[in-house]
């Protein structure tokens, strides 16, 4: 039976995270402080600046305690994972399991990425509930709505929409009149995985181009492709990802193509494992 290890993205974040790992893993507890400048233990279980859930907080402190979670698995002796993916941020984490860069570097690469995305503003992003994805690109087309894109496909029935604040809301009708159970509109103020990313794309391009990866040595399933990473295109593909569509039914689809019959969640909560659940 082929496994498939699977790292949550933001969302999955709660207080009190990660608390049964940080005394195992302290000398990796303290790399994280040296390279973020604060407690990673203290923000993950008291959060007293209540930082936990802004975005370049949140970032650093889902990699570090998915992380974690994944070599607390491994270090204690479950079936190593035949493939990999995470669900936007958890890609990150993907790729440390895969051998594509130690703990730090993966590090370095989110924190700067929670920085970059959390001075992302005016725009919104909203989940549509009880319509697929082909559905809602013709809603999107038939109604008219230019500029919005789909950021999220997470569920057969479960979408996230992604574009400026107005155009979000002023799309929840059109979706309304086509079926939706629900449209959600998401506490954020960004327009994370759209077309308004290219910016915040290019400036983390430049970053993460100052770093050298190593071959991946266990697939990753990209978000952007929804297909195996290349270990020459790892520095591409995480740039494309921040302003294009996390393809997760696909990605999902295809494990399970390539055999996977077990997925394993390595982080907190179980959001990943209720989206699998749905999707066929």
């Amino acid at each position: 039976m082929s496994t498939a290890y699977i790292f949550p993205g933001q969302g999955s974040q709660k207080k009190g995270m990660g608390a049964e790992l940080f005394d195992k893993f302290s000398d990796l507890v303290a790399i994280a402080d040296q390279v973020l400048g604060y407690s990673i233990v203290e923000l993950c279980t008291e959060d007293p600046r209540e930082e936990l859930n802004k975005t370049q907080f949140t970032q650093p402190a889902l990699y570090v305690v998915n992380a974690l979670t994944y070599l607390d698995k491994i270090e204690s002796g479950e079936t190593a994972p035949a493939y990999l993916a995470g669900h936007s941020l958890g890609e990150y984490n993907a790729l440390f399991a895969a051998g594509a860069y130690d703990f730090e570097t993966g590090l370095k690469l989110v924190q700067k990425r929670g920085e970059i995305m959390s001075k992302v503003e005016g725009g919104g992003m909203a989940a549509v509930l009880g319509l697929d994805g082909e559905k809602i690109k013709e809603t999107l087309v038939e109604s008219g709505v230019e500029g919005v894109d789909v950021a999220n496909f997470n569920s057969p029935s479960q979408t996230v929409l992604s574009g400026m604040k107005d155009d979000i809301v002023a799309a929840e009708q059109a979706f309304k009149d086509a079926g939706a159970k629900r449209y959600v509109v998401l506490p954020v103020s960004g327009a994370f995985h759209s077309r308004y990313m290219e910016g915040p794309r290019e400036e983390f391009r430049q970053f993460v181009e100052s770093f050298n990866f190593a071959e991946i040595k266990t697939p990753v399933i990209s978000n952007f492709e929804a297909a195996p990473y290349e270990s020459a295109r790892i520095s591409d593909l995480l740039c494309s990802q921040i302003a294009g569509s996390v393809r997760w039914v696909e990605s999902i689809r295809l494990m399970k193509d390539l055999g996977v019959e077990e997925f394993v969640e390595c982080g907190p909560g179980r959001v990943l494992a209720g989206l699998i659940r749905q999707i066929g």
